[in-house]
């Protein structure tokens, strides 16, 4: 997975402002090890927390409902996706080097991954 994302940012992740859906690279527990995840949890609630719910990207795309594409434009060198099955909470400290940021209007796409994840009714259809 070395090599799905773009050139790593100096700045500690404690120091800099994190966001919701933006890509990092963090450390996993073994067998997974270090990978990009996007970061879920809401954006006011990192300067408290300790402990982040994060997603795991990955290449191995499947083009099921429970993923959402990412590549170039989110700071990844390949064509891959968020799994919204593969959902961790990890230490934050476990956050490497951020890799970029899924744009605002993509939200919603996440949101709807993740309502199959969960199979959230409420969540499946957001066209409204």
């Amino acid at each position: 997975m070395g090599d799905l994302g773009g050139p790593a940012e100096s700045a500690s992740p404690i120091a800099q402002a994190l966001r919701q859906y933006e890509v990092w690279w963090a450390r996993l527990p073994e067998p997974i090890g270090r990978r990009p995840v996007m970061l879920l949890s809401r954006s006011s609630a990192y300067d408290y927390l300790t402990r982040v719910i994060i997603a795991e990207v990955t290449s191995t795309v499947r083009a099921i409902p429970v993923e959402v594409p990412l590549g170039r434009r989110e700071g990844l060198r390949r064509a891959c996706v968020v799994n919204l099955d593969n959902l961790h909470v990890i230490p934050m400290a476990r956050l490497e080097a951020r890799i970029g940021t899924l744009s605002p209007g993509r939200a919603v796409e996440v949101k709807r991954a993740l309502g199959y994840a969960l199979d959230w009714a409420e969540l499946k259809d957001l066209t409204g």
